[in-house]
């Protein structure tokens, strides 16, 4: 018997649900055994106070969240996010389903929190204006986001008519991922894109404010739905005119969620320097002299001599060692809280042992 009672998947599919049955996954029937009558609606839109969420392509339904999510000290990481499935019993969300893949990063602040950015992603457009946005580095910083999450990275850029097409591309084409120069608000310049935009297909746009992702985004929706902004001609940077993840159906049959700019983009210790971009430094770094050689003063250092031949760009390896440094300090934390929370769980079941032999078992 069919855990969610719903008569037939179209309009879920025309959302992005990825079976054919109701049943999805056996990690989904799981999760939908525990709560037999829900019904699945996947997130549109995160705010502060609350979710919407829809079971087709038109609908929006406000949604309210667990009570355990109020709580402060709840993980942010397992909240839902934009492009989550979750069940619902009513308006009231009940139960977030496994996620297929996910782009997060590590949230602001001292201590270690994860934050996703969107869930069940088959591909991240990493958009990025030819103008004084574009900056290689940060590039590198979203793909190294991206890597490890199971999503296929993009790189599109924007306002190619501000700037060195050609050289940026012939840059960034060393990184691995494809990379395209449009114009955002040409239909016909920005059909390159349309292989990840099939139905049933979702994609999420990243990229710094002023970058061009809701104009992207109105061309591809054929529509002028998302608010758009000048940027300053001092840096090229926007206002936020996205202030939050939103998911949007197109009419491919894809789904497409536009995001607020991100000024800080920290890695969360779980990424790997060769799936983000940097395969062609991980592959020289075989070559060195030591196994655990640094890139940094060595000596027989394949890594440092392809520099000094001019076939790696040296700004390219101060930023890779930059990341490295990051991630290794993010693993730590990560290590920390991990243990933290083995240690309290553990202390809690000796806790109850006492108890139960103190007082008996209730």
């Amino acid at each position: 018997m069919p855990p969610f009672p719903v008569a037939s998947t179209a309009p879920l599919r025309r959302i992005g649900w990825p079976f054919a049955a109701p049943e999805g996954s056996p990690e989904w029937e799981a999760v939908s055994a525990a709560h037999p009558g829900a019904r699945p609606a996947r997130v549109i839109e995160q705010h502060r106070s609350g979710y919407v969420v829809a079971d087709a392509p038109d609908s929006a339904i406000r949604a309210e969240s667990p009570p355990e999510w109020m709580r402060p000290r709840f993980p942010n990481h397992e909240r839902a996010a934009v492009g989550d499935w979750v069940l619902l019993e009513g308006r009231k969300i009940v139960a977030v389903l496994p996620r297929r893949t996910a782009i997060k990063r590590g949230a602001a602040g001292e201590h270690y929190h994860q934050q996703v950015i969107a869930a069940n992603i088959d591909a991240v457009f990493v958009v990025s204006g030819l103008d004084d946005d574009f900056n290689p580095r940060r590039i590198e910083r979203y793909l190294l986001l991206v890597g490890g999450g199971g999503a296929q990275p993009v790189i599109v850029l924007t306002k190619a008519d501000k700037g060195d097409a050609a050289t940026a591309l012939a840059e960034l084409s060393k990184l691995g991922a494809p990379v395209f120069a449009v114009n955002a608000k040409d239909r016909d310049s920005v059909a390159v894109l349309d292989p990840w935009l099939g139905e049933g297909r979702s994609v999420v746009l990243v990229g710094s404010s002023g970058a061009g992702k809701s104009t992207l985004t109105n061309t591809l929706l054929g529509a002028e739905k998302m608010k758009t902004g000048a940027v300053r001609e001092s840096d090229s940077r926007g206002r936020h005119t996205t202030t939050h993840r939103a998911l949007i159906a197109l009419p491919s049959g894809a789904c497409l969620i536009d995001t607020p700019g991100m000024r800080e983009l920290k890695p969360t210790g779980e990424e790997e320097m060769a799936e983000g971009g940097f395969a062609d430094i991980e592959e020289l770094a075989t070559q060195c002299r030591f196994r655990d050689c640094t890139h940094r003063s060595e000596p027989g250092c394949a890594v440092r001599a392809a520099v000094e031949r001019g076939e790696l760009d040296a700004g390219r390896l101060a930023n890779y060692l930059k990341l490295r440094d990051e991630i290794a300090g993010a693993a730590d934390k990560l290590a920390t809280r991990l243990a933290q929370k083995q240690e309290a769980k553990v202390q809690g079941k000796a806790l109850h042992k006492r108890l139960d032999e103190k007082y008996g078992k209730h």
